[in-house]
Parts: structure tokens; sequence; C-alpha cells
């Protein structure tokens, strides 16, 4: 008897990744969402489930949703879900008006802790 050699190519997923036994999300959210806080419909293998996003919330901060990850012995590992502010291309001219009076409005420079302005 010889021996068998078997070659498995694992497509990526066109929404999850896997770290182990943990599923990985990039969650995109908008800027009110972001700064204001909200209820956000997150996407899992076993249907969406509601993620509560703090007020303040940055990009690029990862939630864990315990439970939603791969199966494993004696249970699932976690799905963490990775915030993405998103930006639109396009706006509206509402929507320029309204953020060009937030710009005004804004008193602080978020690059201030940079040392400019």
């Amino acid at each position: 008897p010889g021996n068998l050699y078997v070659k498995v190519a694992v497509k990526p997923h066109p929404v999850f990744g896997r770290r182990g036994d943990d599923l990985t999300l990039d969650l995109p959210i908008s800027y009110p969402e972001a700064t204001l806080g909200a209820n956000v419909e997150v996407p899992t293998m076993n249907g969406p489930v509601t993620l509560k996003v703090p007020a303040g919330t940055p990009s690029g901060k990862t939630f864990r949703v315990k439970g939603r990850g791969a199966p494993k012995k004696g249970g699932r590992g976690d799905l963490l879900a990775k915030v993405k502010v998103d930006v639109p291309e396009k706006l509206s001219k509402e929507e320029k008006e309204l953020l060009g009076k937030l710009r005004e409005a804004s008193k602080e420079s978020p690059r201030k802790r940079l040392g400019v302005n």
C-alpha cells in the first residue's frame, strides 16, 4: 500500500473570515451610527443578530458576539465584528449642507493630538 495525498483548497467566504474557531467580519456602519450609537443588524452563519453599537464608536473597534463563530467541540467560536465607518462617495445636497454645518460647529480638530490643526 502507498500513500494517499489529498490537496484541499478552501475558497474565501464572501462575508466571513476565519481565525481558529472564531469568524471575522468587517462591519460597515454610517458616521451617524458611529457617532450617535445604533442597534445594527449583523449577519451570522445562523441568521442575523442585533449588535448595540455605543455612541462614539471608532472605526477599527472590534465587537465579540459570543457563540456565533465556527462549530467546535463543545460549542461554537465567536464572531468578531470589526467596525468600518463608511464614507459615502456621493452625497445629496441636503447631506452636504448638514455636514458643512457640522464642520462649522465642530470645536476641536481630530488632529489635535498630533500637534497640528
